[in-house]
């Protein structure tokens, strides 16, 4: 199998697996994938940005309830958001992209100087919550270690990403194609939900980088 057709079809395996054993690592997708279908070789693994383009064709063709599923996300993060208004908070990720699923959580990235401001005000809402962390590249071949506050949102996983305030300017490396991570605000997230379903379900370039 020439190398092209084979990253093809580590891609179009990796998208399988991504939709539906719930793998959300790209990474970890590709090399299963390749295992899969006996390509022992690691020369020929597909970016992650040819593995979404493959899951955004799966999810269309396969996943007849994709839109709804996905619009449903959007609209608990909405209300998230509206909560977390004093945050500043971002929607990023899947959610935003318009490849998440029944197994995404709802990631947004939120700003304070004071990290128990926001410990605080969940302890108001009276929201369990779980603490964790998350190592995330950065730029200059660096890495950075990010404060993360998981919940449960009705039934919906959400997680809170710590950012301080000096960070609205420039967005983390996006871990799909190393550019600026898409993010948008809550205004730009109900001008979303404005469109039709069908014209909804992905980010474009108006969210810019």
């Amino acid at each position: 199998m020439p190398g092209k057709d084979q990253r093809r079809a580590i891609a179009v395996e990796a998208a399988r697996i991504i939709t539906h054993e719930g793998q959300r690592n790209y990474g970890a997708a590709k090399r299963k994938a390749a295992e899969r279908i006996g390509i022992a070789t690691t020369r020929h693994l597909p970016s992650n940005h040819e593995i979404e383009q493959e899951l955004r064709t799966y999810q269309s063709l396969f996943i007849a309830d994709h839109a709804i599923t996905l619009r449903q996300l959007q609209e608990v993060a909405l209300e998230v958001m509206a909560h977390f208004s004093d945050l500043r908070p971002r929607l990023v990720g899947p959610v935003l992209e318009g490849t998440a699923d029944q197994f995404s959580s709802i990631t947004l990235h939120v700003f304070r100087d004071q990290p128990d401001d926001m410990v605080r005000l969940l302890l108001d809402l009276k929201v369990p919550f779980t603490p964790a962390q998350r190592r995330i590249r950065w730029y200059q071949n660096t890495f950075r270690t990010i404060q993360l506050l998981q919940l449960d949102w009705r039934g919906y996983a959400c997680e809170l990403c710590l950012f301080s305030t000096v960070d609205l300017r420039q967005s983390p490396p996006s871990p799909v194609d190393g550019l600026p991570q898409r993010r948008a605000s809550r205004q730009q997230l109900l001008a979303m939900l404005r469109e039709p379903l069908n014209n909804s379900a992905r980010a474009d370039a108006r969210y810019g980088r």
